[in-house]
């Protein structure tokens, strides 16, 4: 085991002994690295790879802390590595959602009041499916994280945020190519809300599921396209290329709007 590795499992293990508790400042550097058997420098790269992941926060002339610890700030790194992800692996990541997120939903509508639930139909006016694709897919992301955070749990509600960045970029292609995709997104996110307001988890969790599967479905056939393995690349964030596809979909939404997407 490499020095920095043997440092940051002995921090680790007084993180989670409770030795070292949520919000507790760490012993001075000298002391520490005496205490462990560890160099200051093994200690410093230890500390600076635990910041990483949001378990330990350095504070500039006050001194390292550990962190909260909630889910929603350790699955900060989860993002950050999810944003490396290639142009094929946004399938899995859509698999994991088809898989979880329907769960999610379900307890929403098993758990939340009504009174929680109303404010979500700000997200079906109609007039939203004219917005540019870019615009339309933030406020139908930020839909799913109002419906996930009325789950009532959040480490589920914090793991599905935390694989939206790839999914995102996706969505904005596919809003791109094809026209009437918003419609049918709005569409279907009404039919969430109804079992949502009825309190029926069953078919709250089959809408949801229906709804991913959908997203999933169309973005198979466009990466990979009919018997044709790999083919289409997602447009980078870097980049402000749109594949061919991607271009003559865009130019046929303008058409269709009078305007451009």
């Amino acid at each position: 085991m490499r020095v920095t590795d043997e440092a940051i499992e002995k921090i680790k293990e007084m993180v989670v002994s409770g030795e070292l508790e949520p919000g507790q400042r760490l012993p001075k550097e000298d002391v520490l690295a005496s205490r462990l058997g560890l160099s200051r420098n093994s200690l410093r790269e230890a500390v600076r790879a635990l910041t990483f992941v949001r378990i330990l926060d350095v504070r500039q002339g006050d001194g390292t802390y550990v962190t909260s610890l909630k889910p929603e700030l350790l699955l900060e790194a989860v993002s950050f590595v999810v944003d490396f992800h290639q142009d094929d692996s946004v399938l899995s990541f859509l698999e994991v959602r088809r898989i979880v997120e329907p769960a999610a939903t379900a307890l929403a509508a098993r758990l939340a009041r009504t009174a929680d639930i109303d404010p979500l139909e700000k997200f079906l006016d109609p007039g939203i499916a004219s917005l540019p694709p870019s615009e339309f897919v933030e406020l139908d992301r930020e839909f799913h994280h109002s419906v996930v955070a009325l789950c009532g749990n959040t480490v589920l509600a914090s793991l599905l945020d935390s694989i939206t960045g790839p999914i995102h970029r996706a969505r904005v292609w596919r809003g791109v190519t094809d026209p009437v995709a918003a419609d049918r997104t709005l569409l279907e996110h009404q039919g969430i809300f109804d079992a949502l307001r009825r309190h029926d988890p069953d078919v709250a969790a089959a809408r949801a599921a229906t709804h991913i599967a959908g997203v999933e479905d169309w973005l198979r056939r466009a990466l990979l396209g009919p018997g044709r393995p790999g083919e289409g690349r997602l447009p980078s964030r870097r980049s402000k290329r749109l594949p061919r596809r991607a271009v003559a979909g865009r130019e046929r939404l303008a058409s269709t709007q009078g305007g451009t997407a």
